[in-house]
């Protein structure tokens, strides 16, 4: 279950049992940074370690927050509640390179691997990306060596569909979806 705490021209933030989903901000860089400069995290996203904040702030600036301009709708900071630490991401992005189908994505400290945030965060956004974003279908991708994050999204009931090339992987990612059920 999962709250809406909805300002007025803004990017909606989620609340769950746990944990905060709100709009990352430039001053996140600094808690962002593990995120983007860890290797283990990073092993299987494709993406390069970032070494610097500027290449941090730029990311963020480049990435979530123009998602919010383009398309009211992005990556969220994923808080936890009782601490107030940020120790991921959860949400909704366009690929474009799929053709503009929405992906859900999810990246967490490893600290919180195995606690079941990516699980209670995923069914946060899916929620509201069918409820209130109106999405029809929203698409989960993963490196079949991802083990974890092709169990997240089963428990969030995506189904695997089919193999594909995506830039910057060597090999063809697992394509995951869900259709919303009055669609």
């Amino acid at each position: 279950m999962f709250e809406v705490l909805q300002t007025p021209g803004e990017i909606d933030s989620l609340r769950t049992q746990r944990l905060l989903l709100r709009p990352l901000t430039l001053d996140d860089a600094p808690a962002y940074w593990p995120l983007v400069s860890d290797a283990d995290i990073l092993r299987h996203v494709g993406e390069p370690v970032r070494t610097s904040l500027d290449e941090v702030r730029a990311l963020l600036r480049d990435k979530p927050l123009a998602d919010y301009c383009r398309h009211g709708h992005g990556r969220l900071g994923v808080i936890e509640r009782d601490s107030g630490r940020l120790v991921g991401w959860c949400g909704l992005k366009v690929v474009p390179d799929l053709g503009g189908e929405i992906d859900i994505g999810y990246r967490f400290l490893p600290d919180c691997w195995g606690r079941g945030y990516a699980t209670e965060a995923g069914h946060a956004v899916i929620g509201h990306g069918f409820a209130h974003l109106r999405l029809t279908r929203i698409v989960g991708m993963v490196v079949p060596a991802n083990l974890g994050s092709a169990r997240v999204l089963s428990k969030l009931g995506l189904v695997f569909e089919r193999q594909v090339v995506m830039p910057g992987h060597a090999e063809p990612v697992l394509l995951y979806a869900i259709q919303h059920a009055a669609a």
